[in-house]
């Protein structure tokens, strides 16, 4: 039983997307080992065709960030965005995490969550981590409308 439910598992979750990088900005000079950045990044929505999201976010450089056992700060910000027809890949649950990567050695992590609202037929999008070392969780939104006669299809 428990060999038939473990593939079942896995076929029903969803896989985040992967991000591509697209460009980055160095902030802190590091003698040795890469600077600090800031990078830019983007994914498309594994089951909305035609939405973008762009993410900003700091990597950590010097001789931790060289050898990638850095902490980077949870500080990101996320703007999505409508770049073709949109399209759904069947429907959607109210809320489901479209992306995930690791942001230090371990524990922490970068994501972010699609929320689809469909008295308003938009999408959100929220990102965060899942970790906080100190005060308030960082965190930004943004909101993708969807057209009209494309309604936003909930599970």
């Amino acid at each position: 039983m428990r060999s038939i439910l473990f593939p079942l598992f896995f076929a029903c979750t969803a896989i985040p997307a992967a991000a591509e990088q697209i460009g980055e900005v160095d902030t802190v000079f590091k003698f040795i080992g890469p600077n600090h950045k800031i990078v830019v990044e983007v994914f498309d929505d594994p089951k909305v065709a035609g939405v973008s999201c762009y993410m900003s976010r700091a990597r950590t450089g010097g001789i931790k960030g060289a050898i990638g056992v850095a902490e980077d700060k949870s500080e990101a910000s996320v703007a999505c965005r409508q770049v073709g027809e949109i399209r759904f890949n069947g429907k959607l649950p109210r809320q489901e995490e479209v992306f995930s990567e690791r942001a230090s050695i371990l524990f922490k992590r970068v994501r972010v969550v699609r929320m689809a609202d469909p008295k308003r037929n938009t999408l959100i999008y929220l990102v965060y981590s899942d970790r906080v070392i100190e005060g308030s969780p960082q965190n930004s939104v943004t909101a993708v409308p969807v057209p009209a006669n494309i309604p936003v299809p909930v599970e």
